[in-house]
This record gives C-alpha cells, sequence and structure tokens, in this order.
C-alpha cells in the first residue's frame, strides 16, 4: 500500500459534523477557507482513533460554501442518493466501496477538491433529503445503507497499490463499455465485460420519441429527409460511428447532442418524428448498479461484485 500515501486528511477536533445542508453550513461558517489542507505522508494507513478523514462538499456548481463532514457520513448519503435503499445488502456494500474510492481518488489526486453533491461527482442527501424520500420507511431504509457503509468501513479499491477511479452508472446494454473510449480513460481495470444480469429489469430498454425539427436541430443537419448509414459498433454493441445526412458523428456525440440514456441506440424515423431505441442508462463505464443487484441476487458477495467490474483490483483498507 505504498503508493496510497498522500491523502487528504483532516483532523477536526473535538468538532463532530453531521448532515447539514446549504443554508446550515453558510450559518455555521463552514467555507473553503476555513481549512488548512495539507497532504500527509504516512507510514500507516491504520490512524489513531483521535483522527478521521474529512471531505469537503458543496451544494453550488461554483463548489462556494464548501462545508467538511466525516467520509463515512458523506457515503452514507451518497449510498442513498445513488442506489436504491431496497437493493440487496451486498449491492449496497459494493456501493459504498465504490462511492468511497472514487472521494478518495479525486482527493488524492485534485488539491483541495471539494465534492459536489450533485451527478457532477455523486449524489448525496442530507439526513433532511433521506426522511423525505423514505418518509415512515426512513428508520428501516437508513438502517440498511448504514449497515452496508459500516461493514465497509475504510475499504478502497487499488490498482498496483494506488486508488482506482471508480466510475459506476445505472445499467448496461449487458456489457459495460471501455474507459478509453468513453472518458479517454485508459485504465487496465475499466474494460468492457459481461453484466448480462442486467437484461432482467425494465430499466434496461427505453423509447423515445422526438420531433424530426428538434432532432435535426440538436445535430445541426439539413432536415428535408433523415437518411442514416455507416453505423459502426463496438463488439459490446455500443455505437461507435454513425453517419445522419452525410454528417458523422460518434456515438457519444450523438448521445450528449440528444440527451439519450446510452450510446446503444437505433434510430427509426416515422414521419414528422424520430423513435430513438436505447439499452441501458448512463455513460456505462465501471460497475452497472442494476448489474451489482443481478450478481448479488445471484448469490455473489460485494468482493466478486467489485473484482468483476474493475478487473484486476484489490480491495483495500485507508
Amino acid at each position: 500500500m505504498n503508493r496510497l500515501l498522500g491523502l487528504v486528511v483532516i483532523v477536526l477536533l473535538p468538532v463532530t459534523f453531521v448532515t447539514y445542508n446549504k443554508d446550515e453550513a453558510v450559518m455555521a461558517g463552514e467555507s473553503l477557507e476555513n481549512y488548512n489542507l495539507e497532504w500527509q505522508v504516512k507510514d500507516s494507513f491504520k490512524e489513531e482513533e483521535s483522527k478521521s478523514y474529512q471531505v469537503l462538499i458543496s451544494n453550488n456548481k461554483d463548489r462556494s460554501n464548501a462545508f467538511s463532514l466525516d467520509l463515512e457520513d458523506y457515503i452514507i448519503g451518497v449510498v442513498a442518493g445513488e442506489m436504491p435503499a431496497s437493493f440487496n445488502k451486498e449491492a449496497l456494500k459494493a456501493q459504498a466501496v465504490a462511492a468511497r474510492t472514487y472521494a478518495l481518488y479525486k482527493m488524492q489526486n485534485i488539491e483541495n477538491y471539494v465534492l459536489l453533491t450533485s451527478v457532477s461527482d455523486q449524489v448525496y442527501l442530507s439526513m433532511d433529503a433521506m426522511k423525505k424520500k423514505w418518509g415512515n420507511d426512513f428508520d428501516y431504509y437508513y438502517n440498511r445503507v448504514k449497515e452496508a457503509v459500516d461493514s465497509t468501513k475504510g475499504e478502497v479499491l487499488t490498482y498496483n497499490d494506488e486508488l482506482i477511479i471508480a466510475y459506476y452508472f445505472a445499467i448496461s446494454n449487458g456489457y459495460t463499455d471501455d474507459g478509453k473510449t468513453v472518458f479517454n480513460d485508459d485504465k487496465a481495470y475499466l474494460m468492457s465485460v459481461d453484466s448480462s444480469w442486467d437484461k432482467n429489469y425494465k430499466a434496461y430498454y427505453s423509447e423515445a420519441t422526438i420531433p424530426k425539427n428538434t432532432f435535426c436541430s440538436c445535430l445541426s443537419i439539413s432536415c428535408d429527409a433523415i437518411n442514416i448509414s455507416n453505423v459502426v459498433r463496438s463488439d459490446s454493441h455500443y455505437v461507435r460511428q454513425i453517419t445522419i445526412n452525410g454528417k458523422t458523428f460518434t456515438g457519444l456525440q450523438v448521445f450528449n447532442k440528444l440527451s439519450l440514456k446510452s450510446t446503444d441506440f437505433e434510430i427509426i424515423v416515422q414521419g414528422d418524428s424520430v423513435k430513438v431505441k436505447t439499452y441501458g442508462f448512463g455513460h456505462s463505464v465501471g460497475m452497472s448498479q442494476y448489474g451489482a443487484q443481478g450478481m448479488a441476487n445471484s448469490g455473489y458477495s460485494y468482493q466478486d461484485i467489485l473484482k468483476h467490474y474493475y478487473q484486476n483490483t484489490e480491495i483495500n483498507k485507508i
């Protein structure tokens, strides 16, 4: 674990931070200026009892009004926001480890990094937001999430003794995609793998109908007629290239310009509208959350799930 050095550790004693919302953070004066973040080289990742990992988070896109939160409390809020609390406990544990790894990777690789509480980083729910989401079932679901986080406390994914960038997404087309194509992130642990469990869930397939003029406007093409040709797909069926009205796009460009759910799509022209069929939901790199659920329901442990979606990685403790 020698390369796992330099993680941001903020020691704030005796103050204990819980789930502040934005207004509470402003009232408490918990802004970025309050913290002197130090890059600390440690001989061991076993911290003294008086120390704890802290993260800086913000509800604002400009990352203003940042406030500090205990790492494990933050992960509870992320698991609550990113995965249905009704999922199998092994899937929830896998999500906890992936979320913790993602947060610490950002902290390690970007100095003074402030995590957003939205999909720009990881969705985080405060205690109040969790109570609103779960209502009368709050205690039941909160305890399920907390148990998943507590039982994996401090666990992270590493490759060659370094933290990985633990991407995850909702559901695949039956395979995950590779990091190099989607994020230009050529990591050995972000390779395409089988995720056939996803096909058992309704979220696997969806259709959207787009007005013809809107379709053409989004792609900046002429709209007299729509002609599709030269569709190139990866072995895992994601669109790599497509030509529409003589203009060539990558699958990712069409995905982004049309706000599609997946880069595995089919376009069907129907008079004055265009039907788009998609398979999967999300960027398709890393762990499929529904795939994790399918694996857990088939008897796989969270360790099995993580090592399947993040190939050749190890689970270690910080």
